[in-house]
């Protein structure tokens, strides 16, 4: 089952809950979670929004992924049991050492190696949250649900965990841009500066968008594949899991909630 969107649907994005998930619309977001008591409760409402940037290269990415981050207080305030992905307190633990990890990986070992397990333990959080409860089921949840939509099928139980704008897509050329960034930095200052390697940070993540909305554009070109090929593979292995029917209907709730408020129809 193909995961290109047809041309007269939404563009969705989403992110998944601990228990539930995040829809992003063009103009709304739509949330809908399985409380402890087992009811089913939504939210939605407008997402913030910075003019004028759509059309302008590497800022355009950096800027949609803020706007993003900022639907996420927005989220918990319409929807207090939202629990957000982070939101566990051993993740946090983990997430504290991994950060520990890389700042003395930089300090210990030189140049590529040390740059190297910096990169990873930057990402390793994100997989341990992966890992526990009921987060990789949503991630299938989001990824169905989209996918099913997209498609104009009835349920989104038979289509794919996987899909082609999952953020996992991302990991790979930010991984390697901001590797690169990071060592053409260090030649040429002995002890860079926060401001130098946070402007480092931001191009890195330009760089990586995109790259991803090349592929997007060109999905059908063995280069698109083989820069996808590490996402799909974080996906199904560790990203996703085939959730269950009450799940499911936690992401239907979900879109049906973002067509409502985008004002869409639910199928051609």
């Amino acid at each position: 089952m193909s995961n290109k969107p047809k041309t007269d649907k939404l563009r969705l994005g989403g992110m998944a809950l601990r228990n539930g998930l995040l829809v992003h619309g063009p103009t709304h977001w739509a949330a809908a979670v399985r409380t402890q008591g087992g009811a089913i409760r939504v939210a939605s409402g407008r997402k913030p929004h910075v003019q004028g940037i759509d059309g302008v290269p590497g800022l355009r990415g950096v800027v949609k992924l803020a706007e993003a981050v900022a639907v996420i207080p927005l989220v918990k305030r319409a929807l207090p049991e939202a629990q957000l992905p982070f939101q566990n307190a051993s993740v946090l633990g983990f997430a504290a050492g991994a950060s520990l990890t890389g700042a003395l990986a930089k300090r210990h070992l030189r140049g590529f190696g040390g740059e190297s397990v910096a990169a990873v333990a930057s990402v390793a959080p994100a997989l341990f949250a992966l890992r526990g409860g009921e987060l990789a089921a949503y991630h299938g949840v989001e990824h169905k649900s989209i996918a099913a939509y997209e498609q104009g099928a009835p349920d989104p139980g038979a289509a794919a965990k996987e899909h082609d704008r999952c953020g996992s897509h991302l990991v790979a050329p930010l991984l390697a841009a901001n590797l690169a960034g990071t060592l053409l930095l260090r030649r040429a200052a002995v002890r860079p500066s926060p401001l130098s390697g946070g402007a480092m940070a931001i191009a890195s993540t330009a760089v990586a968008v995109e790259i991803f909305a090349w592929c997007e554009r060109n999905s059908g070109t063995r280069l698109a594949g083989a820069l996808r090929r590490p996402g799909f593979e974080i996906q199904r292995l560790v990203g996703t899991r085939e959730p269950d029917e009450t799940q499911l209907e936690v992401g239907r709730a979900a879109l049906a909630e973002i067509l409502r408020v985008e004002a869409a129809p639910a199928s051609n």
